[in-house]
């Protein structure tokens, strides 16, 4: 035997490398084709377009009125950093129900007025208050109005002094 004998070429590993940049290359390039494919199907409108083309948006109802809630004022408690708040709104009521809950409205400033006095002065410094206050008075509202009376209520001014 001879000591002489031929031992394999090295091999510099490019083969190997050409074989794990080939699944890469065909995952870009898929990629690419899908988000082009996307992109042109919602752009033509072939996707995600109106059922029809003059498609607007849905019409807004017309069939409530609001009745005003004059400025109410409110005085706090003397430690409380403010001395007044001062209240607004509007109440949001079905139309065909405005004669009847205009007379209503000395009992809605009764009870707004009187819930405003029970707030604790530190809930009203809060930054959700006039969510919550608002929440608070629309129920007690529709409860004193009856159902399908009060839409919504509105608060327009809301200051504290």
């Amino acid at each position: 035997m001879s000591d002489t004998a031929q031992a394999p070429p090295p091999t510099t590993g490019g083969t190997k490398g050409k074989r794990r940049a080939v699944p890469l290359m065909l995952g870009l390039v898929g990629a690419a084709l899908m988000g082009g494919g996307a992109f042109f199907a919602v752009y033509s409108g072939m996707i995600l377009a109106p059922s029809s083309p003059d498609a607007r948006p849905a019409p807004v109802a017309t069939d409530f009125a609001h009745i005003p809630v004059e400025n109410i004022t409110v005085s706090l408690t003397p430690g409380s950093g403010a001395r007044f708040l001062r209240f607004s709104g509007q109440i949001e009521v079905a139309e065909r129900s405005v004669a009847d809950m205009e007379r209503l409205q000395p009992r809605f400033l009764d009870l707004i007025n009187t819930y405003l006095r029970a707030v604790e002065v530190s809930d009203l410094a809060e930054p959700a208050a006039i969510i919550r206050l608002r929440a608070q008075i629309l129920r007690r509202l529709q409860v004193l109005a009856g159902d399908g009376h009060v839409r919504d209520f509105l608060i327009t001014e809301f200051v504290l002094n």
